[in-house]
């Protein structure tokens, strides 16, 4: 069993530091609204790691794995979302960005920056997949299936938060710099070209 919890500990950990989606996500939020946004960010991605986590204990996840409606179905909502938030981004206003400085708390507030970290992870159909066949092979035998799912669910997020406090305390360093409104109009173009990207990669791919 140890051996299990620590094999999993360090392939999540490794996967956890790969950048990806929530990666660019949480930065960009630091970048562009301070480190307590950028928190609340984080904190609605590894969330999702929870949700998903739960939902592969009660064999949710495996919906996922065999209906091909079913990942389709969540396949595009998520794509489409990725895609909102990309195009959003390069859409935006020269104004708008050198609002984003002064930005107050009832402008963007810590829930919606919440809500975009879970509906991000959420919505991605892949997380779901990854986790109902990756899970599995950490689990002992004759072991509760849901226990164990939630306990590697909430190491997840737990590493997770580490990474990100990691993350957001590095660019608060740089944050005086990358809150420039000629900063920040580079920041969310290329931003908004990686949602993109992740939005096309997600619609691609395969069951």
């Amino acid at each position: 069993m140890t051996t299990l919890w620590l094999s999993f500990l360090f392939a999540i950990t490794i996967l956890t530091l790969t950048p990806g989606f929530d990666t660019a996500l949480v930065l960009r939020s630091a970048a562009a609204q301070g480190s307590r946004r950028a928190a609340a960010t984080a904190l609605g991605v590894t969330t999702g790691c929870l949700a998903w986590g739960v939902a592969v204990g009660f064999g949710l996840g495996a919906l996922l794995l065999a209906s091909e409606v079913a990942y389709a179905t969540l396949k595009w909502v998520g794509a489409a979302y990725l895609l909102y938030l990309g195009l959003r981004l390069l859409l935006k206003k020269p104004e708008a960005v050198a609002e984003v400085a002064v930005e107050t708390p009832a402008q963007q507030g810590m829930f919606a920056c919440f809500s975009r970290g879970l509906l991000g992870n959420m919505l991605n159909p892949k997380v779901g997949v990854f986790y109902v066949t990756f899970l599995p092979q950490f689990i002992p035998a004759g072991a509760s299936v849901p226990l164990w799912c939630f306990l590697m669910a909430l190491a997840h997020m737990a590493i997770g938060l580490v990474w990100n406090a990691v993350l957001i305390g590095g660019s608060h360093y740089f944050s005086a710099h990358l809150r420039r409104p000629a900063v920040q109009k580079v920041m969310d173009r290329l931003t908004g070209v990686v949602f993109i990207g992740f939005a096309a990669r997600l619609a691609l791919s395969r069951h």
